[in-house]
């Protein structure tokens, strides 16, 4: 039964261009799907690491400045007389990239700001984002400033014994956007059912267990920082491309809680959490247009979120996979989202000698914790 509401969830979505006429919904579809990817790469870091970025829409836009200048090219001085000049490539090539720069960002952002947790990683991230606003805003010469970048060109295809293909109209760009939110779907999922994802998790439950039985935290969670940017650049070029004109607005930090509002309503640190809570918030603002004014809008919008954080706490794909387990008997499949101090429950199927073990462990880590708080 879970498979088939998968494949009718599937088909439409590949079917909507063709009953959806209305373009202007067809856009919105094809931002918020956009987000969705941008959503799911924070996932990577919020839902499944326990670190929260408020400062992710800075890859975001980095992938889409990259990807856009890459395909526009550019002529800037450096150092008096000396210049740098870049003819234009292909938007392909402008996306992947944004996609490895984003991911470059990622790296030296992760190795710099994972030394320190908690509020100082939020800071640090928050502070990332608004440096590079500045520097897109003031750097005139190379991103235009508060001008923009125009003219962007739109993604496009040479294929054989077609011909070229660029993508124009809407309905190409909304297959763009679904494939490319396919892959990053996949992609994570592999990561998260790997051996570091595994590590990853165990760090979001019990970094002091993790690392007493031999997990090097930084490495997995710069592994995740990496992953997560370069989705997220991969995101912001195809945005770029779409809209085909981007300032530094890009950078707002409405963005950022767009996205967070996306992985914590939908359910963090599951697969599909970011996609039906990107669904919701994405076209609610949209269906409201018709039979609210501007004000109400916002008031619903509000409400709707506080309503789904109180009463589904976990979010709303855990709550619906948790009652669709309870009613059916079968035991839940998608992975448990972060919850802190939380008991330690065995199934029953679990002997007495595992869970002896795992006591044993719990024990050996708050040993740990308490000789690292006292030494000065």
């Amino acid at each position: 039964m879970k498979h088939l509401w998968t494949y009718l969830f599937v088909g439409i979505l590949l079917t909507v261009p063709l009953w959806l006429h209305d373009q202007y919904f067809l856009h919105i579809l094809i931002t918020t799907g956009i987000f969705i990817i941008g959503a799911m790469s924070l996932n990577l870091l919020l839902g499944f690491t326990g670190q929260l970025s408020l400062g992710h829409i800075a890859f975001f836009g980095i992938g889409a400045y990259t990807s856009a200048l890459t395909s526009l090219g550019f002529d800037i001085p450096i150092f008096g007389d000396f210049r740098i000049v870049h003819q234009p490539w292909h938007p392909v090539a402008g996306i992947l990239l944004g996609t490895l720069v984003a991911g470059l960002f990622g790296y030296i952002v992760g190795k710099l700001s994972f030394k320190i947790r908690g509020a100082y990683f939020v800071i640090v991230t928050i502070s990332f984002a608004e440096v590079v606003r500045l520097v897109a805003l003031n750097w005139v010469d190379l991103t235009q400033g508060p001008l923009a970048l125009s003219n962007i060109p739109p993604i496009g295809f040479n294929l054989p014994l077609i011909g070229e293909m660029v993508f124009w109209q809407k309905a190409p760009n909304y297959y763009l956007v679904l494939g490319l939110a396919f892959i990053a779907y996949v992609l994570i999922q592999r990561i998260v059912r790997s051996r570091m994802g595994r590590a990853m998790i165990a760090l979001r439950e019990n970094e002091p267990l993790a690392t007493s039985v031999g997990i090097d935290v930084t490495r997995y969670l710069v592994f995740a920082a990496v992953a997560a940017a370069a989705l997220a650049g991969a995101a912001g070029g195809l945005y770029a491309h779409y809209i085909r004109i981007i300032d530094p607005d890009i950078f707002l930090f409405i963005y950022t809680v767009t996205m967070v509002i996306m992985v914590v309503t939908g359910g963090k640190g599951t697969l599909a959490g970011p996609v039906v809570g990107g669904l919701i918030f994405g076209v609610l603002p949209v269906g409201l247009r018709a039979v609210a004014a501007p004000e109400v809008q916002w008031i619903v919008y509000g409400v709707v979120m506080i309503l789904i954080v109180f009463f589904l706490p976990r979010g709303i794909v855990p709550a619906v996979s948790g009652w669709w387990h309870r009613k059916t008997g079968s035991a839940p499949a998608h992975v448990r989202p972060a919850t802190s101090n939380s008991p330690s429950r065995w199934p029953d199927h679990h002997d007495s000698r595992n869970k002896a073990a795992h006591e044993a462990k719990l024990a050996s880590a708050k040993m740990l914790s308490t000789r690292m708080e006292m030494k000065p």
